[in-house]
């Protein structure tokens, strides 16, 4: 069961990147990712939250991207009960709202969800045919919470999803809190749910899990959000703000030996760094993967499987 260690980050295309990472001469839409995959062998999309895809953007990401590239997705809002706007919907599905909230957000009824990740999954076609997708991360917002029948929500998402692998992120300190950490991991492990570690900062919030490095299915997976306690609940600013971390390599160090452990016992396990001010995901990346191939940790290094193939 023991897998290779593949690291990335979460998104290819943030602004930092444009500016300070790839090369001035490989910054169109196509140049990104080709260069992009020639550093690493696997990513999220991170601009599927903001919208549904075209199913001929997805083909483009296959087209541009080697054999053995993996690419995993994170779910549009509506899908984890995050605010949406009507004007962030595919137009015939906009047509379909009925209802929103005194601030203008999407209040979605069962059967627009239900469009939402029938239209979700379908865009994602290409990738699942050319054996690339995989899993779709559903990363639920902080009201979500570990009352009522939360069981059957999560299982009625999985079951929404078509046969896609689901990771769970949660963000709400009381799902991984004393005795509900073993019912909630248990939970998803019998239900086919892959759980999601999460390094985040150490603040004592409701809206950040403690890190408690598991994996309930073969696949291991860990979300490096940075640790900068100073901009993590300022409202207002944009994601690179409030991720905004370079991690020194005290702070990686401390994921060698459980990723080593991860490694041994999953049949896949992936970092990746949600860190997206500047070239910050990249740098960290390859600092980690740089400190795992010295513990002789096995890691997918850059240029990835068949690399040769497309390059």
């Amino acid at each position: 069961m023991a897998s290779q260690v593949r690291v990335g980050t979460c998104s290819w295309a943030d602004k930092g990147l444009i500016e300070r990472w790839y090369p001035r001469d490989r910054t169109s839409a196509e140049a990104r990712l080709h260069y992009y995959a020639e550093n690493f062998d696997t990513v999220e999309v991170n601009s599927s939250y903001y919208a549904i895809p075209e199913p001929e953007t997805a083909q483009r990401w296959v087209d541009r991207t080697p054999p053995g590239f993996v690419f995993h997705v994170k779910a549009f809002g509506i899908m984890t009960g995050h605010r949406v706007l009507p004007e962030q919907l595919p137009p015939d599905l906009r047509a379909r709202v009925e209802r929103v909230t005194a601030r203008g957000y999407v209040d979605p009824d069962d059967e627009l969800r239900r469009r939402v990740f029938e239209r979700f999954h379908a865009a994602l076609e290409p990738l699942r045919a050319a054996g690339k997708l995989g899993g779709i991360l559903m990363q639920y917002p902080p009201g979500f919470a570990p009352v009522g029948d939360w069981g059957a929500r999560l299982l009625a998402d999985r079951d929404a999803l078509g046969g896609d692998e689901m990771l769970v992120e949660f963000r709400r300190r009381e799902w991984l809190v004393d005795d509900m950490r073993e019912e909630v991991l248990g939970f998803l492990a019998a239900g086919g749910l892959s759980y999601v570690t999460v390094d985040a900062p150490r603040v004592a919030s409701d809206n950040v899990v403690a890190t408690v490095v598991a994996a309930t299915t073969d696949t291991a997976y860990v979300r490096f959000h940075g640790r900068n306690a100073a901009t993590w609940n300022v409202r207002g600013g944009d994601a690179s703000e409030r991720f905004d971390h370079y991690y020194n390599e005290e702070e990686l160090g401390e994921w060698v030996e459980p990723l080593r452990e991860l490694a041994l016992t999953r049949g896949r396990t992936y970092a990746f760094f949600n860190t997206n001010n500047a070239d910050q995901g990249p740098v960290n990346a390859k600092v980690l993967r740089r400190l795992l191939d010295a513990a002789d940790v096995p890691v997918v290094p850059a240029h990835g499987p068949d690399q040769a193939e497309l390059f």
